[in-house]
């Protein structure tokens, strides 16, 4: 194909995205169809961010090959949850839910990452909307896959909207893996032998397993370099990280993008950074444990949001201990 007919083409393609956009409305999603780590989504408030939105993925490449196409969504308003199961090719095994915060700003603002903190498990997502997500998501995927003869063996994660007019849960998207951050927190109250279920999973013997879960919660929050999701620098020290982690028994923090500099120095090597993670009886205890320990850190360059597990609780709940 010639450089003229590939201008042709893009030129076609942007009219129909932005015809398509103009009679859907806004808000309305658009969504780089390939992988980009997190943050090909663009929730346009208005016609004129989907216009940009289109155009920076399309004309300007700003998610490089996963954005040569995309995607125009509806917007479904309501809280976002994150379902997980495990799936032998006939037997799915449900695990626990979370609620990830993709925005970088405290309140949900700024662009989407791949995560900022979560915590498990989601409130909003009732154990009878569970059982409806099992049934209407999960088994008939499951199911349908087997009958292409794609069996699918591994972690099936559903991302699920819970519809604020409606209180009906919509699946949004796929992902073929345990999410991060996540899977911290669904680590942290799993009291099961995971190696032994992942095993199962593969033998096609999940209908032998049961997993016990803690009652009690988990919260994690994300420390990440600054400027993350955009450019960012690398190899800032970071110290005070086993004081932190000594705060409290049930606080673990998960490395997520560290390296060890010549004289054995924890220094950050990534975006999202440090992942620190509480367990406790309600979400107010796993924020107190959590906050305390990144209070303990010494990293002048990392940041986080401060409103982890907002949307269960109430304002005054947050800010009384930041």
């Amino acid at each position: 194909m010639t450089s003229l007919q590939q201008s042709i083409e893009l030129s076609q393609m942007l009219h129909l995205q932005n015809k398509y956009v103009k009679e859907q409305g806004a808000p309305v999603v658009v969504k780089a169809d390939g992988l980009a780590a997190g943050k090909g989504v663009i929730v346009a408030v208005s016609l004129e961010e989907a216009y940009e939105a289109i155009d920076s993925m399309l004309v300007e490449g700003s998610f490089g090959s996963a954005g040569s196409r995309i995607i125009i969504e509806e917007f479904l308003e309501g809280e976002e949850v994150s379902f997980f199961a495990l799936v032998d090719g006939e037997t799915a095994l449900p695990l626990e839910s979370a609620q990830d915060h993709k925005r970088v700003g405290n309140g949900d603002t700024g662009p989407n990452t791949g995560g900022m903190g979560a915590y498990s498990p989601a409130s909003v997502l009732t154990k009878e909307l569970e059982a409806l997500v099992m049934e209407s998501v999960i088994l008939p995927t499951m199911k349908g896959m087997a009958a292409e003869g794609c069996k699918f063996v591994g972690v099936l994660y559903a991302g699920i909207i819970v519809e604020k007019k409606t209180g009906f849960p919509k699946l949004i998207e796929y992902n073929v893996r345990f999410g991060d951050p996540e899977c911290q927190v669904l680590m942290m109250r799993l009291e099961s032998d995971l190696a032994q279920a992942l095993l199962a999973a593969c033998r096609g013997e999940l209908g032998k397993v049961s997993l016990e879960w803690s009652p009690e919660s988990a919260m994690v929050v994300v420390m990440a370099s600054e400027g993350y999701p955009g450019p960012y620098k690398r190899g800032s020290m970071i110290r005070n990280l086993e004081e932190a982690e000594l705060l409290w028994p049930t606080v673990k923090i998960f490395h997520a993008g560290t390296d060890l500099d010549s004289d054995g120095n924890f220094v950050s090597s990534g975006g999202r950074v440090l992942g620190i993670t509480a367990k406790g009886k309600d979400i107010k205890e796993d924020r107190e444990r959590a906050y305390d320990a990144i209070e303990a850190i010494n990293w002048p360059e990392g940041f986080f949001r401060r409103d982890i597990g907002w949307r269960a609780l109430s304002l005054d709940q947050l800010t009384s201990n930041l």
